[in-house]
């Protein structure tokens, strides 16, 4: 099974960080969002992928070659113009070879071992309360009937976790030259969605399967959500002396740790320091400074320092803050 990875984002709601960095290469739970989608896909012996870039395109190459053994492909995505347009981007990926698509901005928990042995293309959902940000699907109890992309009145509380299944590419293809052939465009972009609906009014038979956990990356707020599941699924303590530990948490081997506790839920990633700290349910980015404070719900962005008293705060990359009672 081959994966294509849209990540051609800028990410302005996590702002500050995303100045810097692509969205994908933000830090949680000690490795970029990129390297635990890739970890996962490794997991599930997914070893060839596209990856569709964009902003910083070239970080999330070089991110990609120096640290996994991946038959990979880089497309650039050179405008904006919607999902269904990434992928369209990369439509010499959709050939026999079944497809994973899987956004580069999310991390996902589940098992998709069971794709492999599908018949029908598949879609993963999520029951969600109000559906009116989401793609949703429509089903018959058994196949999809009908996709619709952040409806204004709700008719479906599936919503569509950006994981696709796509059994017959070169279908998708197809229905992707016609949506930009066509220019059928949804809320002004071309939409995946609709060129899912083309495939489903063509005879293609979609299932779902559902997806529980489903943790976005997009904003400070999740991405600490998405730091702590996954430090609670993967526990990666340190141990650095004449500290205290509360797991989980992980510590970089090349981070700097001196008089401080650390944790719940932190993570200090690599060429960072922390000094006379309490640090929990935070993220401190690589080579950030961290003295003489305590910090909670908060995010430390790369080569950032910060130094003073008890605050939550997140602060871009590069940034110097220096707090004084």
């Amino acid at each position: 099974m081959h994966a294509v990875i849209p990540v051609a984002g800028i990410g302005t709601r996590l702002r500050p960080f995303t100045h810097t960095l692509p969205k994908v290469l933000v830090n949680v739970a000690g490795k970029p969002i990129l390297g635990h989608i890739l970890d996962a896909l490794l997991e599930q012996d997914v070893t060839s992928a596209t990856i569709i870039t964009g902003y910083k395109g070239d970080l999330v190459e070089d991110y990609v070659r120096s640290s996994y053994k991946l038959d990979v492909t880089f497309v650039e995505q050179s405008e904006m113009l919607g999902l269904g347009h990434a992928i369209w981007t990369a439509r010499e990926s959709l050939r026999e070879e079944p497809v994973l698509i899987i956004l580069g901005d999310t991390v996902f928990d589940v098992d998709l071992s069971v794709l492999k042995t599908s018949a029908f293309s598949s879609i993963g959902v999520k029951h969600v309360d109000d559906p009116r940000r989401f793609g949703v699907v429509i089903t018959d109890g058994t196949f999809i009937d009908r996709l619709v992309e952040k409806p204004e009145r709700p008719v479906s509380n599936m919503a569509i976790v950006g994981l696709y299944y796509i059994h017959h590419p070169q279908q998708l293809r197809a229905a992707l030259d016609e949506l930009i052939d066509r220019d059928i465009r949804t809320k002004g972009e071309y939409q995946l969605t609709d060129a899912l609906q083309i495939m489903v009014d063509r005879g293609e038979k979609f299932t779902t399967f559902p997806v529980e956990g489903w943790y976005d990356c997009g904003k400070p707020e999740t991405l600490l959500e998405t730091n702590r599941f996954l430090l609670n699924r993967r526990p990666m303590n340190g141990s650095p002396a004449g500290c205290v530990i509360v797991p989980p948490v992980h510590i970089d081997p090349e981070a700097i740790v001196e008089h401080s506790v650390i944790g719940p839920f932190a993570t200090i990633s690599k060429g960072a320091v922390v000094r006379n700290s309490i640090v929990r349910d935070s993220i401190i980015c690589d080579k950030a400074t961290v003295a003489d404070i305590a910090l909670d719900r908060s995010i430390v962005g790369e080569h950032a320092e910060i130094a003073g008293r008890f605050h939550s705060i997140n602060i871009g990359d590069a940034s110097i803050v220096r707090l004084s009672d």
